[in-house]
């Protein structure tokens, strides 16, 4: 059984940066796809970036490319998500979430099979 730990979310300004960090317990993440999703208040949840260690590649949202990255020096079992220029929008539960197979939809969350707890990001001043 995967579980997977979430932490540093919290409040930023706009224009700030925030960092988030996920680690995974539980089973072999040499395959699987890491992602970050998000649900904002009345809003459906929503891909934001995913490592891919089926390919090697990291995937973003247009709506945060540019702003958000997952840096390149993340643990086999850990992705973190850099958070840059943060908007109002980008308020929401974040949730890590692992992929097994390695989907090639890294951004359809049907094909996630673990989910964190969420952590709470709110940019506000």
């Amino acid at each position: 059984q995967v579980q997977l730990v979430e932490s540093g979310g919290g409040l930023v300004q706009p224009g700030g940066s925030l960092s988030l960090s996920c680690v995974g317990s539980g089973d072999t993440f040499s395959k699987t796809n890491m992602a970050w999703f998000r649900q904002g208040p009345g809003k459906k949840r929503e891909f934001v970036a995913a490592l891919s260690r089926r390919d090697g590649k990291r995937y973003y949202a247009d709506s945060v490319k540019g702003r958000f990255t997952i840096p390149r020096d993340n643990a086999e079992n850990a992705v973190s998500l850099q958070m840059n220029s943060a908007k109002s929008e980008d308020t929401a539960v974040y949730y890590c979430a692992v992929d097994v197979q390695g989907s090639v939809y890294v951004d359809d969350d049907t094909e996630y099979d673990y989910w964190g707890q969420g952590t709470q990001v709110t940019v506000s001043s």
